[in-house]
């Protein structure tokens, strides 16, 4: 997220995926001074989000429903928002990310990096379906929809859940070619 900080001009309009209950990334992207929208598609998410990060708006939301003109956005935020997706689905939203994004506009996204297309799991101690796709390929997807890499960084987070072991984090950060 410091990276996402120092990389926005001021005043970035930020769109942010998932935004569940806006902390902390809607958070700190509003008080460094950006336009920030989030989306999620829980109502309950979306309204503790409202009461907690009054400087941004949020909406209720499914992200493969919506629809942005192309080069609407400065960055956009994905944290661990498509591990729900299929990765068919994901692949459809990753390619209508890279059209929202202005040119020279980021893509920060971050996931569970696992060769796995609609297993059950668990993700911070809740089961989930989830599908995903390995580091490798995934920055593959994120290129082919004519995004490039520009920071790749992975790591191991343990969840504080009775019985919970680690998972492997990884947070890509892509840019639209000017």
């Amino acid at each position: 997220m410091t990276g996402l900080l120092a990389d926005l001009p001021p005043g970035a309009k930020v769109l942010d995926l998932g935004a569940g209950t806006g902390r902390p990334t809607a958070e700190l992207l509003a008080a460094a001074g950006h336009d920030v929208t989030g989306y999620d598609v829980a109502p309950k998410m979306v309204e503790l989000a409202r009461a907690q990060v009054p400087a941004a708006r949020f909406e209720v939301g499914y992200m493969r429903e919506l629809s942005f003109p192309d080069g609407d956005w400065d960055a956009i935020t994905a944290f661990f928002s498509m591990l729900q997706l299929p990765r068919a689905e994901q692949e459809t939203v990753i390619g209508r990310l890279a059209h929202w994004l202005k040119p020279g506009g980021l893509l920060v996204f971050a996931t569970v990096p696992a060769d796995v297309d609609g297993v059950d799991i668990v993700f911070m101690g809740h089961p989930v379906r989830a599908s995903s796709f390995t580091t490798g390929t995934l920055t593959e997807r994120l290129r082919a929809a004519g995004l490039e890499i520009v920071r790749e960084e992975e790591a191991l987070f343990v969840p504080d859940h009775p019985g919970a072991g680690p998972e492997p984090h990884v947070y890509l950060t892509a840019r639209k070619p000017d």
